[in-house]
Parts: C-alpha cells; sequence; structure tokens
C-alpha cells in the first residue's frame, strides 16, 4: 500500500469515494449533503493523502495541517488496514496532537478512534451531534 498526497488529476476519484461512503454510511443525513462538491471545495485548504492498494485508489484522508484536525477519512475497501494507515500518516504531517471531529451517530468511527487512542473531548452540535475526539 502506498500512502501519497493527492494528485490534482485524482481529486475526482476522491471526491467520488466521500460521496460514495457517505451515501453508504451515514444514512442519517439528507442525501444533499452526501456531495462530491463538499468535499472539492473543503479539499482546496487541506493537504489531502490517498491510500493506493492494487492500483488503486482506496481511500481518502483531508488535513488541516495547521490546526493538526483530521477534516476527512474516508474508505472504500475495510479490512485492509487503509483507514489506520491513512490515519497514521495524517498524524505523521501534524505539527501536534491530531484532533476531528466525529457524528455522534457514527459509532463505528468513534470505535475504530477509541482503538487508535483518541478520547472524546468535547460534544456539539451544529444541526447535526458530534464529538470532538484527540489523541496525545
Amino acid at each position: 500500500m502506498d500512502i501519497r498526497r493527492v494528485r490534482p488529476e485524482e481529486l475526482p476519484i476522491a471526491a467520488a469515494i466521500y460521496q460514495k461512503v457517505l451515501r453508504e454510511t451515514f444514512t442519517w443525513l439528507p442525501a444533499a449533503r452526501h456531495n462530491a462538491q463538499v468535499f472539492l471545495r473543503d479539499a482546496a485548504e487541506e493537504e489531502v493523502y490517498v491510500a493506493v492498494l492494487d492500483h488503486r485508489i482506496e481511500g481518502v484522508a483531508a488535513l488541516h495541517v495547521r490546526d493538526s484536525f483530521l477534516h476527512s477519512l474516508y474508505i472504500a475497501r475495510r479490512g485492509a488496514g487503509i483507514g489506520k494507515a491513512l490515519l497514521d500518516h495524517a498524524a505523521s504531517q501534524a505539527p501536534g496532537p491530531l484532533s476531528l471531529k466525529c457524528q455522534t451517530a457514527n459509532t463505528r468511527a468513534q470505535a475504530f478512534y477509541r482503538r487508535e487512542g483518541f478520547g472524546i473531548t468535547d460534544h456539539g452540535d451544529d444541526g447535526v451531534p458530534w464529538v470532538r475526539m484527540a489523541r496525545y
């Protein structure tokens, strides 16, 4: 597996993974929020990394480097260690301890982050309830 910065011509593939995973997983959100354009807009201000396995992009992570904030982590192929590899790579690029927000309903992601050493540091609601998690 190769973890690297996304190439400009690969951004549509990364956005498609984002959209596909949102539609399949985030069933509590209205379909209008499952939009690849949101990913592309945000990616302009983030470092985006991809996981390439068997010559295919199988996962994407987006990091606000300045804030050490993991904005996105979406995996097309589960069970291959892609999520952990992307998370570890993003953490290695962050200048401080990594943090993220996870929607409260996304219990599968919260369990993953807990296994990776994250703990809940805050709660909030911006139309959808969320928890902030950090690893120190």
